[in-house]
């Protein structure tokens, strides 16, 4: 099952982001993908706001991995400056995607060879100025049912 959301602003992005926060859980990984400039910080900035996150979020596009204290640890990495999965092993990138915090990737095709099989795996693509398509593939069981409730959220206006 795959979801698709319109976002008409970077406020639609947030949002949507933040819904998503509230829902996250323990271990949680969401995968972001799309072009320079599609919204994947603003995503990622509403899901810290929905895990409490206080402060500023910005993306750590030159420190690889920016760790927040919210109602969960909040794990935000951007892997645009590596060039593979390979990579990946200087990071200790096991402690992050199989702890106890949210981590949110961004530019997380790059290093498609060493996520877990079970994710959510975002991708926002543009529409014009302000208009953004946001899809939502859930991989395994626990992000079907996240999806599922993302829906319910966003369909009620909550």
């Amino acid at each position: 099952m795959i979801l698709s959301f319109e976002s008409k602003s970077p406020e639609d992005t947030f949002r949507l982001g933040e819904l998503l926060g509230g829902l996250a859980g323990p271990g949680d990984i969401f995968c972001l993908n799309g072009d320079l400039g599609a919204g994947k910080t603003v995503l990622a900035k509403g899901v810290a706001a929905g895990l409490g996150v206080p402060g500023r979020v910005a993306s750590p596009t030159f420190t690889l991995i920016n760790e927040h204290q919210g109602r969960l640890p909040f794990y935000h990495m951007d892997v645009y400056r590596l060039g593979g999965p390979e990579e990946m092993a200087d990071l200790g990138y096991e402690e992050y995607f199989y702890g106890a915090g949210v981590t949110l990737v961004e530019w997380a095709e790059i290093i498609a060879g060493v996520l877990p099989g079970e994710r959510l795996v975002i991708t926002i693509s543009g529409n014009g100025e302000a208009l953004r398509t946001i899809r939502l593939e859930p991989r395994g069981e626990r992000y079907r049912g996240l999806t599922e409730e993302l829906k319910r959220h966003v369909c009620t206006g909550n």
